[in-house]
């Protein structure tokens, strides 16, 4: 016995499935076969928040191995305890030649926190999906199709994969380590498929205030280390930095304040850690306005500086390419050597380290063959 009612209600409601879109957190990867996707998959859902590396990089040395290419893993050492998990930086290359023309390099750590990898319609999300694991897997996609295709061979091409990048470049400077010189190095971050011709420098500074400790109702007999930080603070936020046509303005972030124990206690120590990107002139001479600013306010913060660079220039002369300059900082001026420099990959720094990090399969797609041309172009 047939039920028409029923059998209309069923077709009704299948047709408004079909109508009706599927919620993105539902949208599966279709094309999860495909290598480059698959790739970048993996990467992204190993976690390798800086200092926490090694399962990535295991992960990737069985990959490379599975892949046919020598590979040389490079002891960076922990960055914090000794009890950390090692870290490694991975050097893979073709046949037995580690000496090669070109270098294709970016990082495998990833700021915090983790967040994992998501499938949304052409998008994907997740900790590392731009900075910069979207880079990785579309320079070893790249380097294997060159392979396959015949157009590059032993002595031709190294790829380098370093540690701590997030962190201050432990990984690319323990990398100068291994004795190689190259004609030409490809760093992969986020430009948005654009060659950077150049990024901003960098300075680190911290301000370390002593103060005296004491009962919060009875502040004559104390001294507040923030009090004495947040004056200073504020005219550092006011001050004016050495700017450029081609990069713009100096820019000043107070990035980090601790200061005391407890709200009913005087402060006795307060430090304010502030990164300043460098748009013209080196390091030293932003420090020097930083300090004489800081010690016209109260000539008892001390000023400690740690390290940094001016401006770096970064080759951008590859024909069919875009440019631009970005102002955040790699791991290139990290890298010693007189080699050629280009900056490339898929993806923007704007959603990088940010709870929306995620870029479109069409930008992975294109930074292959963006790599490709680099690739080719460098041995040209």
């Amino acid at each position: 016995m047939r039920y028409p009612i029923l059998s209309s209600l069923l077709l009704a409601t299948q047709a408004y499935a079909n109508l009706s879109p599927r919620p993105q957190h539902l949208i599966l990867d279709s094309d999860s076969s495909d290598p480059l996707i698959k790739l970048h998959k993996e990467l992204v859902e190993h976690q390798s928040i800086s200092a926490n590396e090694h399962n990535v990089a295991k992960y990737l040395i069985a990959y490379l191995r599975r892949q046919n290419f020598t590979v040389e893993t490079q002891d960076v050492g922990p960055l914090k305890s000794s009890t950390d998990p090692p870290r490694e930086n991975i050097l893979a290359y073709v046949g037995k030649s580690r000496k090669t023309r070109v270098l294709v390099s970016s990082h495998i750590d990833t700021v915090p926190p983790f967040w994992p990898y998501e499938r949304r319609g052409d998008e994907i999300w997740g900790r590392g999906s731009v900075d910069a694991k979207g880079s990785v897997a579309t320079q070893i996609i790249a380097v294997e199709e060159l392979m396959a295709e015949g157009k590059i061979e032993e002595g031709d091409v190294a790829l380098l994969f370093v540690v701590g990048e997030e962190v201050g470049g432990d990984g690319m400077k323990k990398a100068n380590d291994l004795g190689l010189t190259w004609e030409s190095a490809i760093f992969g971050e986020p430009t948005e498929l654009k060659l950077a011709s150049g990024h901003k420098g960098i300075a680190s500074v911290n301000l370390k205030a002593k103060g005296q400790a004491g009962h919060s109702g009875y502040p004559e007999l104390g001294k507040s280390a923030n009090a004495m930080l947040i004056p200073a603070l504020n005219a550092l936020l006011n001050v004016e930095l050495p700017s450029s046509e081609k990069y713009g303005n100096t820019t000043l972030n107070i990035g980090r304040v601790d200061g005391g124990v407890a709200a009913n206690v005087i402060a006795e120590d307060a430090i304010a850690k502030i990164a300043i990107r460098i748009a013209a002139g080196g390091p030293d001479a932003v420090r020097k306005i930083v300090t004489e600013t800081v010690k016209m306010v109260d000539e008892d913060i001390e000023v400690i500086s740690n390290g940094g660079y001016g401006p770096v220039y970064i080759d951008s002369d590859v024909p069919g390419f875009e440019s631009m300059t970005v102002n955040y900082g790699t791991d290139i001026p990290n890298l010693k050597g007189d080699h050629k420099r280009y900056l490339y990959g898929p993806g923007t720094i704007l959603v990088a380290h940010s709870d929306h990090e995620h870029l479109k399969v069409a930008d992975l797609e294109a930074a292959v063959k963006g790599y490709k041309a680099l690739i080719e172009h460098a041995l040209r």
